[in-house]
């Protein structure tokens, strides 16, 4: 129940997309079926949201032997998982990507079942909100402790939500989707006892139990100091802590784990929290898993290797490895999962900021002309073979994408929608009624005669991204735009997206989940994650002439608006629009929905894989067979 965020991965590579009422097991012959029969099966899969967005990437094991993991796995129960980049920071307020990390470390007052959907008692035990559906008040659970043995109070919650969630020195995703109305109105989050909780909101606000309840809260203790501290520029010392850089044990936790160690460009060790509030019912602690890994490499090709032999426990299944691993299931000790649908997104984007800094356009101002064009940008999504992505690329296990609202979502517009199948001819031809002009060696000129060419940037180490640019890449040449296609790493990528944003078009993806507003860090013009027309963060140099498109304004009204509506099909109206609009004006060019698998050891008990939630969204109710690795 967070935010969208960057997805390092994505298209495949993650364990946790797929939405289903029970696991199964899947064949070559029931995923190509599958894909002419998704809307039959549909009602299967409506299920799950991961709050804490665990998403897949890939690792090799470093310097760390395999025989060495197995003796160790007999001592101690551990799960090992992969992750395809090193985290940026572990403050979960400032980071944008979506990462496993958050996840285990922190819980909101309430979480999501991805199964039912249904949300579920968490830190708090019970909750009571008023008919006019204006003010909630959370109970908290009795002798709740952070994982240092402080007591968790509502004093942490009226902290996490009036001294960080809602200071705009403090910029983040959060920040972005719990504002209300047009004037962009908080809630009042006040205490009534240690362990009783008010929040209110000045008008009606669709969203307003997930977000209360569901949003990480902070240690209140741990953290104030930075909060009220500025540094040098006059910027909250909070936006620096807990860095990669600080001492793990440091990071104080709610979660199931508590982090123990971080070997950069290695891996990151997590304990069980030893003050974790949840036991089963003979009082067993949990979570049962003791230990949890997550390896850290370069690449989804060196995932691979290592789950294929013994060194990871979980992986998402690209449909590149699927025919390989299905072949492997028995005899590794495996079982894939077929969650239906991915619930992200992925696409390519072109950079419609026209702000300067310093007398410097963010980008060069001919190819600002093109991306502001609308007609070019359908004629790139005309230009892109889609069905041909998903034969090749995802050998049939998926289908076109044409919406940013995921497929779970009861919001999602099926039908009606305006959509790009490959037709070179028309991309052309829109290319021309706007002013553009072909060479005689069929190279695309603009109405100043310069060479229609731009550079596409994905994050490297990601193959399935890196083989959906280079059909990009063939595929608009046909057209004749030439397109310098650069892998980078996320890192960098997310930098240039976020701080810098210095590029021209990027193929990414974002998490998704069940409630749209969920993007509103997104949509709305001033969201901390309006990428293509991004303004710059908090303490980030100002722009010069950056102006909000028609279309982009009314995007952001219509998220405003649903956010207030009660009414569920007047709020699936207005998010239907907000469908149409992107898909006319395509700031986003979607690309393919690919299904969603996942591969878990055998060892590994109690997995109920989701869409939304993935293989770990029930972490603390997981456990071991007590064997070795296989």
């Amino acid at each position: 129940m967070v935010s969208s965020r960057i997805s390092g991965v994505g298209n495949g590579d993650r364990p946790d997309g797929g939405a289903m009422v029970q696991k199964r097991q899947v064949s070559v012959e029931s995923l190509k079926t599958f894909i002419t029969d998704v809307k039959a099966q549909w009602h299967q899969w409506r299920y799950g949201l991961l709050a804490g967005l665990f998403v897949i990437g890939a690792i090799p094991l470093g310097s760390c032997s395999l025989d060495l993991y197995r003796t160790e796995a007999a001592e101690v129960p551990r799960l090992v998982y992969s992750e395809i980049s090193e985290p940026k920071t572990f403050n979960p307020v400032t980071s944008q990507e979506a990462t496993i990390v958050f996840g285990l470390l922190y819980e909101g007052l309430l979480s999501e079942n991805a199964i039912t959907n249904e949300l579920e008692p968490s830190l708090a035990e019970s909750w009571e909100m008023s008919e006019d559906k204006k003010r909630i008040v959370f109970t908290l659970r009795e002798d709740l402790k952070w994982s240092d043995g402080e007591p968790f109070t509502t004093d942490d919650i009226v902290f996490t939500y009036n001294d960080i969630y809602f200071n705009p020195a403090i910029p983040s995703g959060e920040r972005d989707i719990l504002r209300i109305g047009d004037e962009g109105a908080f809630p009042t989050v006040r205490k009534i006892d240690d362990r009783r909780i008010e929040f209110t909101v000045p008008e009606p606000f669709a969203p307003f139990l997930r977000y209360a309840g569901g949003l990480a809260i902070l240690p209140k203790h741990a953290l104030e100091q930075y909060v009220n501290e500025t540094d040098a520029e006059g910027n909250p010392r909070f936006l620096s802590v807990w860095g990669t850089d600080t001492d793990p044990t440091q990071i104080i936790s709610s979660g199931p784990y508590t982090m123990v160690r971080y070997d950069t460009l290695q891996r990151i060790t997590f304990e069980r929290n030893p003050n974790y509030w949840k036991q089963d019912d003979t009082g067993q602690p949990q979570p049962f898993i003791q230990q949890f890994i997550v390896q850290i490499v370069e690449s989804t090709d060196s995932a691979m290797l290592q789950f294929r032999s013994g060194g990871l426990d979980v992986i998402g299944v690209s449909s590149e490895n699927f025919a390989l691993l299905k072949r492997e299931e028995d005899r590794g000790n495996f079982t894939i999962f077929n969650g239906g649908p991915q619930a992200g997104t992925n696409f390519i984007s072109f950079n419609l900021n026209k702000g300067s800094r310093d007398g410097e356009p963010l980008v060069n101002p001919a190819k600002s002309r093109w991306f502001n064009t609308q007609e070019f940008r359908q004629a790139v999504a005309y230009a892109i073979d889609r069905q041909t992505m998903i034969n090749n690329i995802f050998q049939g296990l998926g289908q076109p994408q044409n919406s940013p609202i995921s497929i779970q979502s009861p919001y999602f517009l099926s039908e009606g929608l305006k959509s790009y199948d490959y037709d070179p001819d028309e991309a052309k031809a829109l290319l021309e009624s706007a002013g553009f002009k072909y060479q005689d060696d069929g190279r695309l000129v603009d109405w100043d005669d310069n060479p229609v060419r731009f550079t596409l940037i994905t994050n490297a180490g990601n193959k399935i991204r890196e083989s959906m640019g280079a059909q990009i890449k063939r595929d608009l040449d046909n057209i004749g735009i030439q397109v310098d296609f650069q892998p980078i790493a996320f890192n960098t990528l997310v930098e240039k997206m976020t701080k810098y944003l210095d590029w021209e078009c990027f193929l990414l993806g974002l998490t998704g989940g069940v409630e749209p507003n969920s993007g509103a860090n997104v949509w709305r013009v001033d969201g901390s994650l309006h990428a293509f027309n991004q303004k710059p963060q908090e303490g980030e140099e100002a722009l010069e002439g950056r102006e909000i498109a028609e279309w982009e304004a009314k995007l952001s009204q219509l998220y405003i608006e649903a956010a207030k509506e009660l009414d569920e099909e007047a709020r699936k109206e207005l998010y239907a629009e907000t469908q149409r609009l992107t898909q006319e004006h395509l700031p986003f060019v979607y690309l393919v929905n690919p299904l969603s698998l996942g591969a878990v050891r055998d060892r590994v008990e109690g997995v109920e894989y989701s869409a939304l939630g993935g293989s770990l969204w029930n972490i603390d109710e997981l456990q071991l067979e007590q064997q070795l690795m296989p």
